[in-house]
């Protein structure tokens, strides 16, 4: 907001309170002017950034949280260490030695290195050794969708289907390109396949999400979502161009400076031609 006024549009603004099924502020709050403002409850409120979050449940009979053994977390318990249990209700019956060297993956690592989150169930094993997350392709934000669907997802790897192939099942095997020669056509000039907002399939990219056309080009480059309430200029590949008198990174701010730009920056370049030191 700028003095008061919400620079959003209604749609802009609901789209940002909006949880991924679709409930504006997860139906516990209010939103105004894309943040949640969450309800309050007896005890304690919703929290989070779509008010997903209560600590009610980490509540125990002696009105203690997680029993006084731990902190609660968006409705999780994570208990102190020689503590265990949904509320942190049981204490371990085997030295702090044996309980490390249980923990202890394969590779050296306490847990697998991996804290708990992610949905229920992402991350599992006896060491938090497999990890589900891994089976999701960059672009799965949109879909629920393991290994592209083309194969099984097994302790974070994609087993695929007859046909398929790559980390992610993402590669036909009817295509005339390896899948080395795919994945470097969508890449262009991104590290990520279709700059990580599309699905690359023999070397071709398909934006996502499907039908939204904010989101172009041949490998995905133009994400055009930046440019959402964009004020006296247009949208060229994310790119806000001003109209002339306009500043700002979506074009809000009449320009009341006198000189041109290249004026400006003359008198803002160090001697050796450095604009602002490089800290400006």
């Amino acid at each position: 907001q700028v003095g008061g006024v919400c620079k959003l549009s209604t749609e802009s603004s609901l789209r940002r309170c909006k949880t991924p099924d679709g409930k504006i502020c997860s139906g516990r709050g209010k939103c105004d002017c894309g943040v949640c403002v969450c309800e309050a409850t007896d005890p304690g409120k919703f929290y989070g950034p779509r008010c997903e979050c209560h600590d009610w449940v980490c509540a125990t009979y002696n009105e203690k949280t997680c029993n006084g053994h731990g902190q609660c977390y968006c409705g999780n318990c994570y208990c102190a260490a020689g503590w265990h249990g949904d509320k942190c209700e049981f204490q371990c019956d085997i030295s702090p030695w044996e309980s490390k060297r249980r923990c202890t993956s394969p590779d050296g690592k306490i847990c697998s290195n991996r804290d708990p989150s992610g949905d229920w169930g992402d991350i599992h094993g006896d060491t938090c050794e497999c990890d589900e997350r891994n089976c999701h392709a960059t672009y799965d934000r949109y879909t629920d969708d393991f290994c592209s669907g083309h194969g099984q997802c097994n302790c974070g790897r994609c087993d695929c289907k007859e046909g398929w192939a790559g980390k992610k099942c993402e590669h036909p095997l009817s295509c005339s390109l390896s899948l080395e020669s795919s994945v470097k056509k969508c890449r262009g000039t991104s590290n990520l396949p279709c700059f990580g907002r599309g699905q690359c399939r023999c070397g071709q990219c398909t934006c996502h999400p499907p039908g939204d056309n904010r989101v172009h080009g041949k490998n995905c480059e133009c994400d055009d979502r930046q440019c959402e309430d964009l004020s006296h200029g247009y949208c060229s590949c994310g790119r806000c161009i001003c109209e002339e008198g306009w500043f700002g990174k979506l074009c809000r701010f009449p320009r009341s400076c006198d000189m041109s730009d290249a004026q400006s920056k003359e008198l803002c370049e160090t001697s050796d031609g450095v604009m602002c030191s490089g800290k400006g």
